[in-house]
């Protein structure tokens, strides 16, 4: 009976969408047209019927009818009622699952949509309830915003063909000469909207269909899927603990590009020493190949001396390097940076706007003040007196289920830490059970491209209140003690 037919689907959209009564009306109505449920010529019962069928106001019904006829989806003869429209394909069940099943997408992209997804390798809070930006000052942040909305001038509001306003390009240059040691000028400073839109226009503009690509393994996921949407061939190379290690059987595969991120590699920690640096940049200078430099989390270093960057021993002009606000400020914020060799500049400008359109210049604006008063660095520290506590507090809970089994890597920098695990552990099958009690762990095995000898836990900490931190981590140092003693 068409009545439960469409009470039923108002149930579960209700459920899953709250939607108001008439839109649920109107979506069930519609989906059972699409589906063959209401076929081409079908005749509807009247608003009245409807209306004491479905136990709805008259307005609602009427309100959902109205929208279909509007849409062509039903037609109305005087004197007759009101009918599907007849051009509305007669689809038949299994037509429509065969249709369905040849609608698919392209090999590159079922790719890209079924492998190495960020829901499943995006480092978030490993306790249970939303992400803590406590730290970041919204209140002058909005002010500052609010300013700049009120004093823009028309320009502001258009797509840029500059490479980013140009005060925040300055304070980007400033900060990296004196913080990161990298060499620069302004002109080599491009605003992207974050890491991710910087490899995919290094990738667009650097390598050709087909080109080699070396990444370290375990990589970081958005690299991955930026190369495999620009139809780069992949080429992982294993990561130990100086960073990545490539060897004599790597080179007979050259690269066109090499992503690598040295500070703090992602995801297991590993600082790339002094030689596999020099020797990445002498690899590079030998086979006419690129670095992309990530930087993605520089700015937490909470032990040891600061690092300073791949670029600022590049002197062949062979490096790019990237980096994003993210961290400091807060995700949605995304604005990042990508800084060019200078013979590239022109180009990579000019395919930066064409391919990019980019624009969001208030928002720049307001971030440059935003560094310029100093709220940035004050931000940072602030945010890396935060950030150590809750490490520190981690580090702590985690203590018990650490030995000769089981050892941290990576937490001297950054928001997440690295549990290396037994080889012979299933670290994936782990992760799900400590999902089960609401924990959110990655598996380090999953980051993988080519290894099967790496096993551990990879556990953000940086967006997790530190009173959930101390509440929780013995609860997932307890959960990981209990697997280690069933394997021995």
């Amino acid at each position: 009976m068409l009545s439960e037919l469409l009470l039923t689907e108002m149930g579960r959209l209700s459920q899953r969408d709250h939607m108001p009564l008439h839109r649920q009306l109107y979506e069930a109505m519609r989906r059972a047209m699409l589906d063959g449920k209401l076929c081409a010529g079908d005749r509807l019962p009247s608003s009245r019927e409807l209306t004491q069928d479905l136990k709805l106001s008259r307005n609602t019904v009427v309100a959902a009818l109205n929208q279909l006829s509007v849409e062509g989806y039903l037609v109305s003869r005087v004197g007759s009622g009101t009918y599907v429209n007849d051009s509305l394909p007669k689809v038949h069940h299994k037509q429509a699952h065969s249709a369905c099943t040849q609608a698919q997408l392209s090999k590159r992209g079922t790719a890209l949509a079924t492998t190495f997804c960020a829901t499943q390798l995006e480092v978030q809070p490993f306790t249970p309830g939303p992400a803590d930006f406590s730290a970041f000052p919204v209140a002058l942040w909005q002010r500052l915003q609010n300013k700049h909305w009120r004093m823009t001038y028309p320009e502001m509001l258009d797509y840029s063909d500059t490479g980013g306003h140009a005060p925040l390009r300055r304070a980007v240059a400033d900060y990296l000469r004196v913080f990161r040691s990298v060499p620069l000028e302004v002109e080599q400073v491009l605003i992207t909207s974050g890491t991710q839109q910087s490899l995919e226009l290094c990738a667009q503009l650097l390598g050709d269909h087909g080109d080699t690509v070396w990444l370290e393994d375990p990589a970081y996921w958005g690299a991955i899927k930026a190369f495999m949407a620009t139809g780069l061939r992949l080429h992982p190379v294993p990561v130990d603990e100086h960073g990545m290690a490539p060897t004599a059987a790597d080179e007979k595969q050259p690269p066109r590009l090499i992503y690598t991120t040295p500070s703090h590699q992602y995801p297991t920690g590993a600082v790339m020493s002094l030689p596999r640096r020099q020797q990445l940049l002498t690899i590079a200078a030998t086979h006419n190949a690129w670095i992309l430099e990530d930087d993605y989390d520089s700015e937490f270093r909470f032990s040891g001396p600061p690092l300073s960057s791949l670029a600022g021993l590049d002197l062949d002009q062979r490096v790019f390097y990237m980096g994003s606000f993210s961290k400091v400020l807060y995700p949605g914020l995304k604005l990042g940076y990508l800084v060019v060799p200078k013979r590239l500049v022109a180009g990579f400008k000019q395919a930066h706007y064409d391919l990019n359109r980019p624009g969001q210049m208030p928002l720049q604006a307001a971030l440059a003040e935003f560094i310029e008063l100093g709220h940035f660095a004050s931000a940072l520290r602030r945010a890396r007196h935060s950030y150590a506590e809750r490490r520190q507090c981690l580090l702590a809970a985690l203590q018990p289920c650490l030995g000769q089994h089981a050892y941290i890597s990576g937490a001297e920098q950054g928001l997440h830490l690295c549990l290396r695990l037994p080889q012979a552990m299933d670290d994936k099958a782990l992760a799900l059970r400590l999902g089960s009690l609401g924990l959110t762990v990655r598996a380090l095995s999953a980051y993988c491209l080519a290894r099967s000898d790496v096993k551990g836990l990879v556990i953000g900490y940086g967006y997790a209140p530190l009173a959930d931190i101390a509440r929780y981590g013995p609860v997932l140092a307890k959960a990981i003690s209990a697997d280690l003693a069933r394997m021995r």
